[in-house]
């Protein structure tokens, strides 16, 4: 190229560095949309196990059920998204119908701190899968993109409200919340694959 030519952009593809034996597109696609559904189902069970512990006449209630509203959204996207690109649910939707509103309801139990030290917890980690997972769509998935972007914001807006509502006041605060995170890592890597 001459020294005036400009630089042709290279697109960006997801699943652009592949190496043998890695997901194709498809594949990793499906995966994304298998386990973000799992994920906004379970959110939406621990905020109505939180509800159902505090009830609606608690201070907390009302911001509780305006994640739960904003998670109800985002499931109601991957429902529709999974119809669309013909992808299955995880077969142990079940499960998570169980421990996410055990989890909420648990922590609920434990205080309004502990129920917000299980949001901080849960909405971080979702923030950094989110973070991920637009890290490598591609320019042909730019649509998938910026909804997951939208999504990631509104989860660190949750993580937020949980610090500024008392979370890390929660009496074992450092071992709740790494056994929240642990657990919701974990519940990433199987609903990816099951």
């Amino acid at each position: 190229m001459g020294k005036n030519m400009p630089e042709k952009r290279k697109t960006k593809t997801t699943a652009d560095c592949r190496l043998p034996g890695d997901l194709n597109r498809e594949q990793l696609l499906a995966r994304f949309l298998r386990v973000d559904h799992a994920g906004e189902y379970g959110a939406v069970r621990i905020y109505q196990g939180q509800l159902a512990v505090l009830g609606d006449k608690h201070p907390k209630s009302a911001m509780i059920r305006h994640m739960k509203e904003q998670e109800d959204v985002h499931l109601d996207r991957f429902n529709n998204l999974l119809n669309e690109r013909n992808v299955r649910p995880t077969a142990i939707t079940p499960l998570w119908h169980i421990a996410g509103f055990a989890l909420g309801a648990g922590t609920a139990l434990l205080g309004e701190k502990a129920a917000m030290a299980c949001t901080e917890a849960v909405e971080e980690v979702i923030d950094q899968h989110y973070s991920a997972q637009i890290e490598q769509l591609g320019d042909e998935e730019k649509d998938l993109a910026e909804e997951l972007e939208k999504f990631r914001q509104e989860e660190a807006e949750h993580h937020d409200l949980a610090v500024e509502n008392g979370a890390r006041e929660t009496p074992g605060y450092t071992l709740l919340s790494g056994m929240i995170k642990l657990g919701c890592r974990t519940a990433i890597k199987i609903a990816e694959r099951i």
